[in-house]
């Protein structure tokens, strides 16, 4: 995974191929309550918040997630936008970053789905958030998408 940085923010691509149809994808990620299932478990994802069997545009989710060993933290993301079987944003409102921006793709392929996550975030505190980025924070989310790609690989492409 490279991350890049311009004007204060970080941002990365993530590019995975999955043998299953563009309406199963879509089903599988626009449910809220799957994406415990592809982040790992030493985090302690948990969802806070009610009726999280299909997102839709305005939708707050809320998550209590373990960003450090023994700190948790509340984090609420809003679906900004989708369009069905192509793409859906959610943003961070709230949490530990300043900002976040997560747009997952869809594009169908011959043998299945190529799913595309670019996501482009700001860290708090200045220079300080840099030096958290160089210490762990890359490494967390190279290990946090390294994490789905296996376990999505394991539910979709046996």
């Amino acid at each position: 995974m490279n991350i890049t940085k311009h004007s204060g923010i970080y941002s990365f691509t993530v590019k995975q191929n999955l043998q299953l149809s563009l309406n199963e994808a879509w089903n599988f990620f626009s449910n809220p309550s799957n994406l415990k299932k592809i982040t790992p478990p030493e985090m302690g994802f948990i969802i806070t918040s009610n009726n999280q069997d299909k997102m839709f545009e305005g939708q707050l989710i809320t998550y209590k997630v373990g960003v450090l060993p023994l700190i948790k933290t509340n984090w609420v993301t809003e679906i900004s936008n989708i369009i069905p079987l192509d793409y859906f944003i959610d943003e961070q409102r709230f949490g530990p970053y300043r900002m976040w921006h997560h747009q997952h793709k869809f594009i169908k392929t011959l043998d299945g789905v190529e799913m595309i996550d670019t996501v482009h975030f700001k860290l708090p505190f200045g220079c300080l958030g840099d030096i958290a980025y160089y210490l762990f924070i890359r490494k967390q989310l190279t290990k946090i998408f390294t994490y789905r790609e296996k376990r999505l690989f394991e539910f979709f492409n046996k």
